[in-house]
């Protein structure tokens, strides 16, 4: 196989664009990236997933293809279950969803977090109880609010103030008096190791804390006789790696509760502290391990509620990304190898933006590797890049892979579980790929690629 240097300005180019020398383990698998079902074959170096080659699964279900590591996300669902005993744990279904995959996080001690009526009637097809379901969202019509009261779900997060009277009079309709939770914006966005906590009043989610329109949302439901204000919610941003941000939200969410109660006589009895805990997507991420977050976030919450004169509510979590995650892997086949002389080679595979728009849409980073065998040749600077008609068709940004990467080589993309699939288009009318589960008894499809009859099924001439 031909080998593919960066060029002779390889030196300038790490300098230019910020991009260091390769590690020395550079074509390793970090665990701390990797599902823990994840090796390299000892003879072939090809990678496994429960002792199963990869070139295996791509033979027999194509690519590209999300390979979930069933194991693994039992695990984290597990440890999520047991850090926060006592608390309710909803699983963020907008991280990726399908039947089977909701079936695995009920069976291990999880409820389920949706946000649209597609995602209830997942849940629901998959067996899920209402009593284990929350419904969140900016703008629910009153027919997916219909559909939530009719299946039971046992929490609605109101988000309008249309929301309430909507919600109020289905649940009137009914006889029922529907448990709400009551989402407030407490000016704090947490990303990764920062947080700011002023100024970000202005989203389109919750009710404002310091406008009032928070408290005065507390008002409205408690005067609606078929809503029962169960408790306040508060989510303030996504990839999180420590709990700086909640500290600051906890005071001011915690603030509302004594407010509610000093004008209603209403203790709020839970608190939702949202989701967000990161994940580790390249060398370098460093996401703190569930327990210890968890114990800090129920020190944070009494000690505010200690100081508010309130008792101590019972919490509840969103994780989404943290469990389902580190859990996935996508697999593509190279489909051309182009060295741009003095700049990078760009590796061109078979799927792209319509299966992993995290990069285009968020400039995130991913780790790839060879996956189908080992490699001795030295390292090229590479861009992986997708099929579609686009420029910003981007996988991995800056990677390095093999100098003798050629065309039918089989790359894996870590830590593609959350958001890859469940945000994949059909754009370019591509298909969208399958989800294959894998764990030590085989691998099984739980969802099917989508073919081309799929795609034309909705053209209606």
């Amino acid at each position: 196989m031909r080998a593919h240097p960066a060029g002779p300005r390889h030196a300038e180019l790490l300098a230019d664009h910020g991009v260091g020398a390769p590690p020395a383990d550079w074509g390793g698998l970090d665990p701390a990236i990797w599902p823990s079902g994840v090796a390299r074959d000892s003879s072939s170096a090809a990678l496994t997933l429960h002792g199963i080659d990869v070139r295996a699964l791509a033979s027999e279900h194509g690519t590209p293809a999300m390979l979930l590591d069933e194991a693994d996300v039992r695990g984290r669902a597990r440890a999520y279950a047991e850090a926060f005993a006592g608390a309710d744990v909803y699983y963020a279904a907008k991280a990726f969803l399908s039947t089977a995959v909701a079936g695995w996080l009920v069976e291990e001690g999880l409820g389920i977090d949706v946000c649209t009526g597609g995602e209830l009637a997942v849940a629901l097809r998959a067996g899920v109880p209402g009593a284990r379901l929350l419904l969140h969202g900016n703008n629910k019509s009153s027919a997916e609010l219909a559909a939530a009261l009719d299946a039971g779900v046992r929490t609605v997060v109101v988000d309008s103030f249309v929301e309430i009277e909507r919600l109020a009079a289905l649940a009137a309709q009914r006889g029922v008096r529907q448990r709400v939770y009551l989402r407030a914006t407490v000016g704090v966005e947490a990303h990764t190791h920062e947080f700011i906590a002023t100024a970000h009043e202005d989203q389109k989610f919750g009710f404002s804390l310091a406008g009032g329109d928070a408290a005065e949302a507390a008002r409205r439901i408690l005067r609606e006789p078929s809503l029962e204000l169960a408790g306040l919610h508060s989510h303030i941003g996504s990839q999180i790696f420590d709990t700086a941000g909640f500290e600051v939200a906890a005071h001011r969410v915690v603030g509302l509760m004594a407010a509610i109660r000093d004008e209603h006589g209403h203790v709020v009895p839970e608190l939702d502290l949202g989701g967000g805990l990161g994940i580790a997507y390249v060398a370098g991420d460093d996401p703190e391990p569930v327990a210890p977050v968890a114990e800090r976030l129920r020190g944070i919450v009494a000690r505010e509620c200690a100081a508010a004169g309130l008792p101590l509510p019972r919490l509840a979590v969103e994780p989404g990304r943290a469990i389902v995650g580190p859990s996935g892997i996508t697999v593509y086949e190279v489909g051309t190898v182009k060295p741009v002389e003095g700049l990078r080679t760009y590796v061109s595979v078979d799927g792209g933006m319509s299966d992993n728009i995290r990069t285009a849409l968020y400039d995130a980073d991913y780790t790839v590797v060879l996956a189908s065998r080992g490699s001795t040749a030295p390292p090229m600077l590479a861009r992986v890049v997708g099929k579609h008609c686009e420029s910003g068709d981007v996988v991995v940004r800056d990677c390095w892979l093999p100098g003798d990467l050629a065309p039918g080589d089989l790359l894996a993309v870590a830590a593609t579980g959350a958001y890859c699939r469940s945000m994949a288009s059909n754009y370019n009318l591509v298909g969208r790929p399958p989800v294959v589960a894998v764990d030590a008894a085989g691998a099984r499809v739980i969802v099917r690629r989508e073919t081309v009859d799929d795609v034309l099924a909705t053209d209606l001439g």
